[in-house]
């Protein structure tokens, strides 16, 4: 199906025809190319896969916003039998591709589900530019929401992966733009008009490399030397901003770059910030991380040498796997901890 897109010609770069005469406004090769007349094209270049049960893990896709036919992958240890902490999880790729069905996140999540012990949540928000943002802020909001309501009503339906979970031990988390996410869905779950969460209770934040930007550039952003096969440049983080905030916006957008104060952060759980020092977006984290405790926030930050953006889920370097079992150790030291 054919779906009009807003578009800006002001702020495009990469115009092009492609044989046939279609316009093409943005492209990220491999990944998402966008034409004029609203036709959008995501190559299937990480396959997607249906959820599983193994003998440590079950993973079943539920509904969560029946409006928008919105759903989320579950994931629940079968070992423990003790009520885990909930992982609310938003999967990366620029708001404007990856799925919660991508076997690089299914993998991953059904692993640190085990590993540390928590019930996973993986949202499947709706993309950019079909969505601009804040389309995936709303639909994060919205599985909040609705985990308030099985918290309330105990169905029999969802009793598989309820039982087991503490709701008032409950974490937002994701990686690069479901990073994003998980901030500016925390910031609208402690606004004052949305502050009662009972029986939910937010405990904290773990962000994975998260994707914020602003127009003028940062050292890492000029000078960092990438890692072969890295998942981010900064040319495709340009395109994806372009493609996810409101037409007309520049990076200095407050989605793009929030602006920091002691008035919309001090209500904030802690925070745990997962950085790469060969990222891109390192420096942007670093600066995260300080204005974040100087708003009074408890920040944790941990820096992964060696490894670049979204080394978690692409195992793309030597480095990749032992740096996410850092990674994870961490995780679990943080949620068990608060």
């Amino acid at each position: 199906m054919v779906t009009a897109i807003s578009y800006d010609p002001r702020q495009n770069l990469n115009v092009r025809k492609d044989q046939h005469g279609i316009v093409v406004v943005e492209e990220i090769e491999g990944l998402i190319k966008v034409c004029n007349n609203g036709h959008v094209e995501r190559p299937p270049i990480v396959p997607n896969v249906p959820p599983v049960s193994l003998p440590d893990i079950t993973s079943k896709d539920v509904i969560f916003h029946s409006p928008t036919n919105l759903w989320s992958r579950i994931y629940v240890p079968n070992t423990s039998r003790n009520k885990l902490p909930l992982l609310v999880y938003f999967h990366g790729g620029g708001f404007s591709v990856g799925s919660a069905a991508w076997k690089c996140y299914h993998d991953f999540l059904s692993t640190l589900a085990s590993k540390i012990g928590v019930v996973v949540m993986s949202v499947n928000y709706r993309l950019a530019p079909e969505n601009r943002l804040p389309a995936a802020y709303d639909d994060g909001f919205h599985a909040i929401m609705w985990l308030k309501n099985q918290a309330m009503v105990n169905s029999k339906e969802q009793y598989w992966w309820s039982s087991k979970c503490n709701f008032s031990n409950m974490f937002l988390s994701g990686d690069s733009a479901g990073a994003n996410i998980a901030y500016h869905v925390s910031i609208r779950l402690n606004s004052n008009n949305n502050n009662n969460l009972k029986p939910l209770c937010l405990k904290g934040l773990i962000l994975i490399q998260p994707f914020f930007g602003g127009e003028s550039r940062t050292h890492s952003e000029k000078y960092s030397v990438q890692p072969s096969y890295s998942a981010l440049n900064l040319s495709a983080s340009d395109t994806y901003w372009r493609m996810a905030l409101p037409v007309g916006s520049n990076r200095d957008h407050p989605w793009c770059r929030p602006r920091f104060n002691s008035n919309n952060n001090m209500k904030l759980p802690s925070v745990l910030i997962c950085i790469s020092e060969m990222d891109i977006l390192k420096d942007r984290n670093l600066e995260m991380c300080s204005v974040l405790a100087d708003a009074g926030v408890k920040v944790e930050k941990q820096v992964y040498k060696g490894v670049g953006h979204a080394f978690h889920i692409l195992h793309n370097s030597p480095l990749s796997q032992p740096r996410t079992q850092d990674m994870m150790s961490h995780m679990k030291a943080f949620i068990h901890n608060q």
